[in-house]
């Protein structure tokens, strides 16, 4: 049998996500009903879920090698782990995770210095703690096991620090942000000791290249096309990439075959504008990865 590396996938909002990420970059996986152990087809690989709130512990144990956490986990444990990639999930979710603090609509407090001797509830504690002591404000900061909004209608705190993507959901309970504390987005971290290992270091590297390929390619296509000679600077002019575009003379005719990768957005007004210079045989395709 050969070596394993044993590797985290977040529980929870993140889980479906990463699980969907790893099928693009090219590892299918199945999660069983009530299993923590999904099983992956590569046998390199033995993943484990849980909770991103303990991932970073995990693996700065050395019970995983590595896995996939919030940044905002690895902060509040201040975990000593290799932080090997970040993994913007942002791209395909449109919009980042964000800590703020937030008190009632109707609070007299405006600023985080009017919090000042006050009680703040969340989940992030340590952080919390730590980011109002290094700004000097000395505040309470208490532990939410959930239902962290309705604390602060019902009175129980002052304030709470709570993360969001809109902040629709803090506004529908009749609260107001008042500070961003923390953005965050999740982190693919390997353990000290795993990473000195050469093929545990190898090994987690090509996960990282494979899941921000596949992130890279995210609302991207590729593009072919045959270009007339005559219009090919004009063409080439006309079309945004991440490289200059692959270019290959047609076999005994006076035309070009063009490749290009775009976003998906710019290809329906792309299209009409290389129609006008004569371009034939566009074909659009999608991508798994760009790496």
């Amino acid at each position: 049998m050969g070596r394993v590396l044993k590797f985290g996938i977040p529980k929870g909002s993140l889980e479906k996500a990463t699980i969907d990420l790893f099928e693009k970059a090219g590892w299918t996986i199945e999660v069983h009903h009530r299993s923590y152990f999904p099983e992956v087809d590569d046998p390199e690989l033995a993943l484990v879920i849980c909770r991103p709130q303990e991932m970073s512990r995990y693996v700065e144990a050395g019970i995983l090698d590595g896995g996939i956490t919030g940044k905002d986990w690895i902060l509040d444990n201040n975990s000593q782990v290799v932080i090997v990639e970040d993994l913007p999930y942002s791209k395909v979710s449109k919009r980042p995770a964000r800590w703020v603090v937030a008190v009632k609509e109707d609070s007299g407090i405006k600023s985080l210095e009017d919090l000042r001797g006050k009680k703040i509830s969340t989940e992030l504690v340590n952080y919390t703690k730590r980011y109002f002591e290094d700004l000097g404000i000395p505040v309470e900061v208490s532990y939410s096991w959930g239902a962290t909004e309705a604390k602060v209608v019902q009175g129980l705190c002052d304030a709470i620090v709570e993360v969001t993507e809109t902040g629709s959901t803090i506004k529908a309970h009749g609260l107001k942000i008042i500070h961003e504390i923390l953005i965050t987005y999740p982190q693919l971290i390997a353990n000290e000791r795993a990473w000195q290992d050469e093929w545990k270091r190898r090994k987690i590297k090509q996960i990282a290249v494979l899941l921000k390929g596949a992130l890279n390619s995210h609302k991207k296509v590729g593009l072919k096309m045959n270009v007339p000679a005559k219009n090919l600077e004009r063409v080439v002019a006309l079309l945004p990439s991440i490289t200059a575009p692959t270019i290959s003379q047609l076999y005994n005719r006076d035309w070009y075959a063009l490749e290009v990768v775009v976003s998906e957005k710019e290809v329906r007004d792309l299209v009409p504008q290389l129609l006008e210079l004569e371009v034939e045989g566009i074909i659009e395709y999608s991508l798994n990865k760009v790496i």
